[in-house]
């Protein structure tokens, strides 16, 4: 049985240890409901484990592809602020899902920022059991948001 290595190419995430409702330096509850962990960013790339949960199962005990497809928008949506993780936030323009083969366990999604311009980010990513098994895979588009610095209260 062949198991999912990292991909040496994502530098390890400067976030590691980050509470379960952040993502990559930023707060997105949904991470702790998804039970979502950047675990690599950098040079473009980025890569998110999503542990299992019976409660985001389909009728088989699969993972639903709805949740797939919210694991793939995630790390595409990284991968497209990799170069400067903390500065931007992303509005996601369009994202495009092929299943490939039912997925079951932990999922791990590896996504590359493919072209990066003024605003618009354009990404494609998979995801693969842990056993390496092709999950999905998909492309999409986001919109870059400049992260405003915290107001200081007076």
């Amino acid at each position: 049985m062949k198991i999912h290595a990292p991909t040496p190419d994502i530098p390890l995430s400067p976030f590691a240890g980050e509470a379960p409702d952040m993502f990559f330096g930023l707060p997105m509850a949904m991470a702790r409901a998804m039970t979502l962990r950047g675990e690599r960013i950098g040079n473009d790339m980025a890569q998110v484990r999503m542990g299992f949960q019976r409660d985001q199962a389909n009728s088989r005990g699969e993972v639903h592809g709805g949740s797939i497809a919210t694991l793939l928008d995630c790390t595409l949506a990284a991968a497209a602020r990799a170069h400067d993780p903390a500065a931007y936030g992303v509005a996601t323009i369009d994202l495009t899902l092929h299943y490939v083969a039912a997925g079951t366990g932990d999922l791990i999604a590896t996504a590359r920022c493919e072209r990066r311009g003024r605003s618009i980010s354009f990404a494609r990513g998979e995801v693969r059991a842990e056993d390496g098994t092709l999950v999905a895979l998909a492309t999409g588009s986001f919109k870059l948001i400049a992260r405003q610095p915290a107001a200081t209260g007076a």
